[in-house]
């Protein structure tokens, strides 16, 4: 397969990946909007918090018979909110969920941002070659296509560090993103 063909089949491939990425979108943003009200909550268990802590309980009449209820009051209050701090994390978490088949969405749209990463950067390698170019300097412009050579061997699929990129292109030509 020859670079253009390669360049082509990674972005039909990532074209493809499109809607199953403004899917996932959608579904962390439902996500985010189911957020506000377990956060007012979380903001009124504050004030009750405070408004609890500055009430002196034995200047209460009533209260005095209760000698434990401010601490008592204070761990239900507490423990209220680790349960809304706990629903609030797992809205946040649903993106990160992995399955057997299907690595998680979060990383999938940060695999997409290393191969635009990794795109970006060889044509900034490129251009810089290209905007070096001065006609004085016969030598190097005779050295340019050994330069470009370096380059594309440098962003070869095989010699990038790391398994993100890999991964990344599996997963956008596999039926994920289809």
């Amino acid at each position: 397969m020859t670079e253009d063909q390669t360049l082509l089949a990674v972005q039909e491939a990532l074209r493809k990946c499109f809607p199953v990425v403004q899917e996932q979108q959608g579904l962390w943003q439902s996500a985010l909007r189911e957020c506000p009200p377990l956060l007012a909550s979380l903001s009124n268990l504050a004030e009750q918090l405070q408004a609890a802590q500055n009430l002196r309980f034995e200047d209460v009449p009533s209260l005095r018979a209760f000698p434990d209820l401010k601490e008592r009051l204070r761990r239900k209050q507490l423990a209220a909110g680790d349960t809304i701090l706990d629903k609030l994390g797992e809205r946040l978490t649903t993106l990160l969920k992995a399955s057997a088949a299907s690595p998680s969405v979060a990383e999938m749209l940060e695999w997409l941002q290393d191969i635009e990463r990794h795109y970006r950067n060889s044509y900034l390698k490129r251009k810089y070659l290209l905007s070096s170019i001065q006609w004085e300097d016969l030598g190097n412009i005779q050295a340019l296509p050994r330069a470009w050579d370096r380059i594309s061997e440098d962003e070869h699929p095989d010699l990038v560090r790391g398994a993100g990129f890999h991964v990344a292109l599996r997963v956008c030509s596999s039926p994920f993103c289809v």
